[in-house]
């Protein structure tokens, strides 16, 4: 099978959730024999299209910013990027093409080019906004919004990577039948093999230091929990949250016990970061699908987070593999973990086998049982 996945960040240039998640399949693909293109941004120098760990790379344009100075992403670079995409993707001839749902306009040259080639088109879903547009984009949501709601038009098939993103699919009026859930996954057997970092902490918080991740609400539990119990949190990350999180921290005299760190372009080194931490917290109230938690799991450490319905999180624990608290009770919860070596030790278990569950192997099964039901579908529709 020839595969074209769509998403402008490509790993290892850009590395988060959606570009690792194209990447690990990716990769797993094309072991088991079949050719996988990848459209996005020219991230590298030299020719546009290069062949990098098997995989085809094709940058359709020059580097742009991602995020705007506020943080949001560049609407200027999703109009470049869904303008460039179109002429390369249909030079190829593909079974099928999986374009990630952000930055959207891709999603519409997708189609134009699944229509012109008579190939299916499948959109993965990390993601659906809704009225979250509103507060994103203020009165300007509105586009946003009826962007994404045009989008749930135009596949075959979705993908979501989780059950939370597939309710908010449907409540946008997409046919529960043209919905697979397919979650994203880890390496397990390469986590096993990093070593822990000799920098040990109590309290672990990697990601993008965006307003929804909350970390404001982890920096005041740390605050809290420093008048009765000595306490070091490390925070790992960039974003647009960044010295504000850092203001608040010195305001609150947490100059020892709250820990800056940049991003970290070497995945085993935030792996390590995760062995040698007593417990990560992932206190935000958005997320499509956490890898970082399931990592944390693989890693041995126990993990806990906060429960919203905008997050998957309550998909990927439940209550033995890791604790579920609203942002109020992250104090308590994480003092009750951090001074319990039973709690601990029953939930690093618990969360290491569960996290076997979500191997990329068994993930990338999935995605091509499911890319060849889909090209079987198309198939009997064009007869």
């Amino acid at each position: 099978m020839k595969i074209a996945y769509v998403y402008d960040a490509i790993y290892p240039y850009i590395k988060g959730g959606a570009e690792k998640r194209i990447y690990e399949l990716s990769k797993r693909l094309v072991a088991g024999g079949h050719e996988v293109h990848w459209f996005g941004v020219k991230w590298w120098k030299g020719k546009d299209v290069i062949l990098q760990d098997s995989i085809y790379l094709h940058g359709v344009c020059k580097v742009e910013s991602l995020y705007t100075e506020e943080g949001g992403r560049s609407i200027k670079e999703a109009l470049i990027f869904g303008y460039k995409l179109l002429p390369p993707l249909v030079k190829d001839d593909f079974d099928i093409i999986d374009a990630s749902n952000f930055p959207y306009f891709s999603c519409f040259s997708s189609k134009i080019a699944s229509l012109l080639k008579g190939k299916p088109l499948v959109i993965t879903w990390h993601e659906v906004w809704g009225s979250y547009w509103y507060e994103y984009l203020g009165a300007k949501g509105f586009f946003g919004k009826f962007v994404e709601k045009i989008s749930t038009k135009l596949p075959h098939k979705h993908v979501a990577v989780s059950e939370c993103t597939k309710r908010d699919l449907i409540a946008l009026g997409v046919d529960e039948k043209k919905i697979e859930v397919i979650p994203n996954g880890i390496d397990f057997d390469a986590i096993q093999k990093i070593p822990p970092s000799k920098k040990k902490c109590d309290v672990l918080f990697a990601g993008r230091l965006i307003r929804e991740k909350n970390v404001d609400a982890l920096i005041r539990a740390v605050s809290e929990i420093k008048k009765s119990m000595p306490i070091k949190c490390r925070i790992i990350g960039e974003g647009p949250e960044k010295e504000k999180l850092k203001v608040l921290s010195g305001n609150l005299g947490l100059q020892t016990n709250v820990e800056f760190l940049d991003f970290m372009p070497n995945y085993e080194d935030v792996i390590a970061n995760m062995k040698s931490s007593e417990l990560f917290v992932m206190p935000s109230s958005r997320e499509g699908f956490s890898i970082v938690l399931i990592e944390a799991m693989a890693s041995q450490t126990p993990v806990i987070a906060v429960e919203s319905e905008k997050s998957a999180a309550s998909e990927i624990i439940n209550g033995k593999n890791g604790i579920l608290c609203s942002t109020g009770e992250l104090k308590e919860k994480i003092e009750e973990v951090l001074t319990s070596e039973t709690l601990r030790s029953s939930l690093t278990k618990e969360g290491w086998e569960y996290s076997k569950s979500l191997k990329w192997n068994i993930i990338a099964e999935k995605i091509l049982k499911f890319y060849e039901n889909v090209k079987k579908v198309k198939l009997i529709y064009n007869n």
